[in-house]
This record gives C-alpha cells, structure tokens and sequence, in this order.
C-alpha cells in the first residue's frame, strides 16, 4: 500500500468513518495513523532514526520528515538521530542544543506486514480513545440510576447494555430472588466508575441504600425540589428497608408525601425492590427521639444514650422485645444502621434486675468500706451516692438531707470514706513504686495514685513515657473494622477520663519535657479561632 495521491483523501475519509463509527474525535483516528505510517516508516529507514509523519488535515498529503536533534558532545549516544552544534553547524547559520534539523524523505510503500502493523496501531489507538470517551460519560453518572437491556449472564453476575458501553451487576448486588433473561430491561444504580486494563468498568447495583434514596427521587417530586430530604437509608435487599424523612417545608409531612395518596408513590418503589417492604420514619435530630421512631413498630418504654461509646440501650416492655428485635434481629439491625449506633434492647424485667444487682453492690461497697449496716448503706445508695469519692468530697449539706443524719454524723461519714481513700492510695504507690514507676511519674499533676498503678501496670513508668502515649490508648475509643464498631480500652477508662483530659495530660507532659513549645500551641489555637470566625462571617 503505497501513500499515493490515489489513496490521499481515503486517509481522512477512512477516519472520519471510523470516528462516527465509534464516536471520538476524527483527530485521535488522523493522530493514530500518523503514528502507525512513522512506525511503518522506521521499520524502512531503520529503527533509530526519528521519523514523523504529518497528515494534511485538507488533502490528506501525508508527509515524511526525518528529525535530528542539536546535543552537546558528551550526550551524543544515536548518530541517526542526534547530532553535536559542530556538525549541526553545515546546516544551520548558528545551531544551538535542543535545535531540531528536518528533512524530508520519501513516501514509504506498505508491504503486507507493514500494513497489518499499521491496521493494529490504529485499532489499538481507537480502542483507547473509546475507553476514554466511556469512561468520562459515565464517571459523572456515578450515584444516578441509569436504565439498560441485560445481554447475559456469566457466572451469576449481569452483564448489562448501558447505551454507549457495558456495565456488571455482580452476584451480590443483585436483590436475591431476582433473575434475568437475555433483552429483559433493568433500572440499575451506578455503583462506581473505574479505569482497568480492559477498559472501563461500570459497575451496577440493585441493593444499595442509595438505590432506594434515588428511586424516591423519581417518585416523590417533593424530594427532587429539596423541600423534603432523605436523612438516612438501611436495607435489607429484598426482604425490608427503613428510610428516614425530614420537610424543610411546615405545611408538608415527609411521611405522608413518601407515601403518596393510597400508597401509590411508595407502591412504585416497591414493585421496582421485588415487593421488599419500606418503613418511612420521621427525622429527628434527637438521636433517642429519633431511635423511638426507627423501632417502630415496636414500643420503647425507656432509652439511655451513651455518646462517647456510640450505644444507646433501649428499653422495651416485655411482650414487645420480639417485635423490637424482629426476625433474625432485622429491625433492631435495620435501626442501628439508620442511627449509626450500636443498640442494646432490654426488658424491663432485665433491666429491674440490672438495676437491683447495681443497687446490691453499691450497698455492699458501703458497708464493707463504711462499716455501715445494710439499712444506713441503702439510703446512701437511694440518695444517688454510687461511690466513696461521693460520699468523701461531697458538700455536708447533701448528706443532711437523708433522714437520721446528723451534722456530727454526716462529718463521721465524710473521714470515715476519706480515711479509706487515703489508704487504698497509699497502697496503690507502694505498688506503682515497687513496679519502678519514677518519681516524675509520681509527681506530675493530674494523675492519681490509682492512675499512676495502672499505667505501672501497662509498663508506663516514667513522664517520658507517659508523654509517647496517645490519648485514646488512655481513655480509649471506637474503631470501625469491617464495618463493625470495635471498643479499644484505654489504660485509665475505667477512672471515667475522657479522650480530651487525656489530651490535655499528654500534651501538658509534653511541655514540661521541652518536646512541645506551648507558643506554638498559642498560635495553632489563635489561627483555630481566625478559621471559625471566617467561616461564621461567611454564613
């Protein structure tokens, strides 16, 4: 195959064809058999020569240019290609590194293989600049429900026509009963958009929450104008699903207008989920209030939040706990998802008992450490003293208003309880100091003697120590591993210290050691406050 004026203008008339075929720019096709006539023509005039070709974007005259390029003596590695400012000088007036001398040689003739080779480039470069063009249609598409024909299954994942490409609804996105046949039409959710080796790949999903938060989209207008929002989605795919709704809008109820009139709005959501059941569950930005409503249809009869741990116990009335839990605990797993918190669900008759073994101990630690008798110990316990600290620091006027105490006994309480704190702290140094713990340890503010045991314990023995731990390794905290919240227990928890006393302690040790300059600190917190002061001005 000869360039010949002849096949001139099949240059461009063959990539304008081939981009119309494939939809991408005719220039990517033009640049692709540039390329492949420069590869064609090197493999003729040989390989270390740097050949180009430029194809007339108007006739089609493709052009055949060998190009050297000026360098110093010292990087002159290819005589075909390259050439020093001395021998450059017969062609150029004043040749300077990085010149480029050009001229141009003859049309080459394709032989059989040449034009096979070329045939590849092109289709490889096309094929490129396809993958391109899918993958920046549909990387703007992710988190969009998009319509298409299924084409076949492989293995139990979906391959699915999308229009301009192909998309995958793998096995474990696919609602469990649901299966396909070759031209049945599918609605989809857009998972994720990613570049492979074998080009882009959509992948598709049926059981994401957000699948149901866009299908609401298209049912209830409400929810596409912005005047009602989807808080939070959780679903069991295919079986039932709890979604949370707020109205921006006081005339509006979010629930209702979900529901549509006789249910025709949450009907068609329904069908499209196989017939997976829906709770629609008003927001609240009280998470207890908020946890009452995602329970339903069970009844709550009390709810103690701990927000530091990220769990909320829930108290229901006995012959509710099955309904509250649900089959194989799916409405209890369906609120905690919508929550974000881990829950506990109790009777009332568990939590009597836990209250009365609770009410047990306590009087026992009274009268054990009091020499109290069982009567005196549970009015202390009534009265809402939990432990000796209480009792020991506590204002006199706290301890008079229990019936039968008197000033002169409430001040025996009050040494009595000191007395044995002070003892089991004496104690708790003797052992910290037989571990080794160092008087830097012992002497720096803040920590107690109990404290000071425990980190002795963890091998914590001096300041230098103690200014390497980080605060959630003292107070503790919460990890989420596979999607699940993992406790991490902190050396002090169990002295109630919180992750910012925590902080505080370590970066007071820090300080005291010169490893932290508490100027620096000064300015870090005055630009904290500039940042909040901007963002509240721009509001």
């Amino acid at each position: 195959m000869a360039i010949t004026s002849a096949n001139q203008l099949e240059l461009l008339q063959t990539a304008e064809a081939v981009a119309r075929e494939k939809m991408i720019d005719p220039e990517l096709v033009v640049e692709a058999m540039e390329e492949s006539l420069a590869r064609a023509a090197k493999s003729r005039y040989g390989a270390e020569m740097d050949i180009r070709v430029s194809i007339d974007r108007k006739t089609g005259r493709a052009t055949f240019t060998r190009v050297r390029t000026v360098v110093e003596d010292e990087e002159l590695e290819n005589y075909q290609a390259e050439l020093t400012v001395e021998q450059a000088k017969q062609y150029l007036a004043d040749p300077q590194i990085g010149d480029e001398i050009k001229d141009e040689v003859p049309p080459v003739e394709l032989g059989r293989i040449a034009a096979q080779s070329a045939k590849q480039v092109i289709l490889q470069k096309v094929r490129e600049a396809e993958r391109d063009r899918q993958f920046e249609e549909f990387k703007d598409r992710v988190g969009t429900i998009i319509n298409g024909v299924v084409k076949r299954e492989e293995y139990g994942n979906v391959i699915v026509d999308i229009g301009r490409g192909e998309g995958i609804l793998r096995r474990n996105e696919k609602i469990g009963r649901e299966a396909y046949r070759p031209n049945d039409r599918i609605r989809c959710f857009i998972k994720d958009v990613r570049r492979e080796a074998r080009g882009p790949q959509v992948f598709l999903s049926r059981t994401a929450p957000e699948f149901m938060a866009e299908l609401f989209k298209m049912e209830v207008p409400e929810i596409y104008d912005g005047i009602i929002e989807i808080k939070a989605v959780a679903r069991d795919p295919g079986s039932r699903a709890k979604i949370a709704v707020i109205s921006y809008d006081g005339s509006i109820d979010p629930v209702g207008a979900c529901v549509g009139m006789r249910g025709s709005r949450v009907q068609a959501v329904v069908n499209e989920l196989q017939g997976e059941k829906i709770d629609i569950i008003p927001w609240n930005d009280d998470q207890p209030t908020f946890l009452v409503n995602a329970l339903q249809p069970a009844e709550v009869t009390k709810v103690v939040l701990d927000e530091d741990a990220g769990k909320i116990e829930v108290v229901v009335p006995d012959e509710q706990l099955s309904l509250a839990i649900g089959r194989r605990g799916q409405n209890v797993r369906l609120a905690s998802q919508l929550t974000g918190l881990d829950i506990d669900i109790l009777t009332e008759a568990e939590e009597s008992e836990r209250r009365q073994k609770e009410f047990a101990a306590r009087t026992q630690l009274f009268m054990d450490s009091l020499d109290l008798d069982e009567f005196f110990a549970q009015l202390l316990v009534s009265e809402g003293f939990t432990n000796l600290e209480e009792v020991a620091y506590v204002d006199v006027d706290e301890l008079l208003v229990i019936d039968g105490v008197d000033e002169g006994t409430a001040t025996e309480l009050q040494a009595r309880a000191r007395d044995v704190l002070e003892a089991a702290q004496r104690k708790a140094l003797e052992h910290a100091r037989e571990l080794g713990v160092e008087d830097s340890l012992v002497d720096f503010e803040g920590l107690t003697p109990q404290m000071i045991e425990a980190l002795a314990e963890d091998g914590v023995k001096s300041l230098e120590d103690f200014a390497t731990c980080a605060d959630w390794e003292l107070a503790g905290g919460w990890t989420t591993v596979n999607g699940e919240r993992v406790k991490d227990d902190g050396v002090l928890e169990k002295f109630d210290m919180s992750l910012e006393e925590a902080q505080n302690l370590v970066m007071t040790a820090r300080i005291q050691l010169g490893w932290v300059d508490p100027s620096d600190l000064e300015t870090k917190e005055e630009a904290t406050e500039d940042d909040v002061a901007v963002e509240g001005s721009e509001a």
